[in-house]
């Protein structure tokens, strides 16, 4: 039952409401989904529903081996058909967000799509991302599965979706967002040094991977990250936890 979740609708709900604080959404498109129970239902935001309004009592619980557009409150049908395939075929995909955020999306939007380690921010991403060239259309169930084959590996957490956007797995969703928020600044970061038409300071591969190992070890800095958007969106009297 959706009632044995609710602190984590009230996470999902946190994280939309944020993500369209800060610009990052797409109207009543774009999803982020959660894994519950035994991994073989999910949590996932209603259908064409602004980030900005959704509240824990909006989301979604689905089950990847149902049919859920019998359901009276059916999810939008490209949600479910990336969603449900990475959470069917993915077991480190327990938190999986997909937006259209400007940067990440111009980037996505180039011919060489690889985030290039030229700070701390970019360098985080360093031989943990990959690009998908082979974009397909709306991610209906088909478009779903083939995205799900490119992350075999679980050190993969990011996918720069050519011509599409960005699709970040986490762990869970403090994990999953603050990545979602770093692969943006990086994004625009990168983006904005390419501007200038100079040449990049590109930093060697093993300071890449150096610089990318020690972020990831750096202690809690997700959990704070969401612990204290939540706080802000109480102080601002958000409605995220009806």
């Amino acid at each position: 039952m959706i009632s044995d979740y609710r602190q984590e609708c009230e996470d999902l709900a946190a994280a939309f409401q944020w993500t369209a604080k800060i610009n990052m959404h797409e109207a009543v498109a774009n999803h982020f989904s959660l894994a519950v129970g035994d991994g073989t239902s999910f949590l996932i935001n209603p259908n064409q529903k602004h980030f900005s309004l959704i509240t824990a009592s909006d989301i979604l619980l689905l089950k990847t081996d149902e049919d859920p557009f019998k359901l009276q409150n059916a999810p939008d049908a490209t949600a479910w058909g990336l969603h449900s395939s990475l959470h069917k075929f993915v077991p480190h995909a327990k938190c999986v967000i997909h937006v259209h955020s400007i940067y990440s999306t111009v980037l996505a939007s180039l011919k060489d799509s690889y985030l290039k380690p030229i700070d701390q921010n970019t360098a985080l991403f360093f031989n943990r991302m990959i690009v998908d060239e082979n974009f397909g259309g709306l991610a209906f169930e088909e478009e779903g599965e083939r995205c799900s084959k490119l992350f075999s590996d679980p050190k993969i957490k990011v996918m720069v979706m050519g011509n599409h956007g960005l699709l970040v797995l986490g762990d869970n969703i403090p994990d999953a967002f603050n990545r979602m928020y770093y692969f943006e600044r990086a994004a625009e970061t990168y983006i904005k040094a390419l501007q200038t038409n100079q040449e990049l300071r590109i930093l060697s591969n093993a300071i890449a991977e150096k610089t990318a190992s020690e972020l990831e070890e750096y202690p809690s800095q997700a959990k704070s990250h969401f612990r204290d958007i939540k706080e802000i969106l109480i102080k601002e009297g958000s409605n995220f936890k009806n």
